[in-house]
């Protein structure tokens, strides 16, 4: 499968539609305008084009598998998720403090679109991790974000989002997984939980799930639900 990533296109709805001068007169976006934001995409473009795209024929006569307890993905994933954090490209939208980027969601949000475009099935783990960053930095204590958010931001780590159980699909009202607290201030959680996208792969060092569940003295309905860090490994 070919990919030509509309570059012009893209260019044109940030200067003339989104006026992306503006967002690099706002404080700490000075360096972002026209000519960077050209510079990045056509940056992203070659990686998804020559590199990603390509994941797509391989990935249709050799998909994942499932032995032995370990997933094996697909020949040339594994390669070109590294180059992927060797570009930095996990961390373009993330704080700077955290070791990301710190560009402006303007241009980040084309890199994404590109990176989705040129391979849906590889695009959703950085998706992933970037929901499970972007839930850390709004919820979580320091000490977490501390913790876990610079090693995905950096892509060391990838992340999930355990939601879905076998009674609660859309409805996350019905989810029956339990968290109980323990001495130390940790949990443990029990429950059952399917569909979780990337939750179990051969690209990082280590897999952080970001787990819905309720604590012993929950209300009924998503009001009770808690998000816990569970990670593959525990840290």
């Amino acid at each position: 499968m070919s990919y030509q990533a509309p570059i012009k296109d893209m260019l044109f709805v940030m200067q003339d539609l989104a006026g992306i001068g503006q967002v690099a007169a706002l404080p700490g976006f000075e360096d972002y305008d026209l000519d960077t934001a050209q510079a990045v995409l056509e940056e992203s473009a070659r990686f998804c084009q020559d590199i990603v795209a390509p994941l797509n024929w391989e990935g249709d006569r050799n998909p994942s598998s499932f032995q032995d307890g370990q997933v094996t993905t697909t020949p040339g994933f594994k390669q070109a998720y590294r180059q992927f954090i060797e570009g930095g490209w996990q961390g373009v939208i993330h704080p700077t403090e955290y070791g990301g980027q710190g560009l402006p969601k303007l241009i980040a949000t084309a890199c994404t679109e590109m990176l989705h475009a040129s391979s849906l099935s590889f695009a959703l783990c950085p998706m992933l991790t970037d929901g499970a960053i972007e839930a850390l930095l709004t919820a979580a204590s320091d000490e977490l974000r501390q913790k876990y958010a610079p090693k995905l931001i950096s892509g060391q780590w990838t992340g999930t989002m355990n939601l879905t159980e076998p009674q609660a699909g859309s409805d996350l009202a019905a989810v029956r997984s339990r968290a109980e607290p323990q001495a130390d201030g940790t949990y443990k959680i029990f429950g059952t939980k399917i569909y979780i996208t990337y939750g179990e792969h051969d690209l990082a060092e280590n897999i952080v799930h970001l787990v819905l569940a309720r604590l012993p003295d929950a209300p009924e309905g998503v009001k009770g639900i808690s998000l816990f860090v569970v990670p593959k490994f525990l840290v």
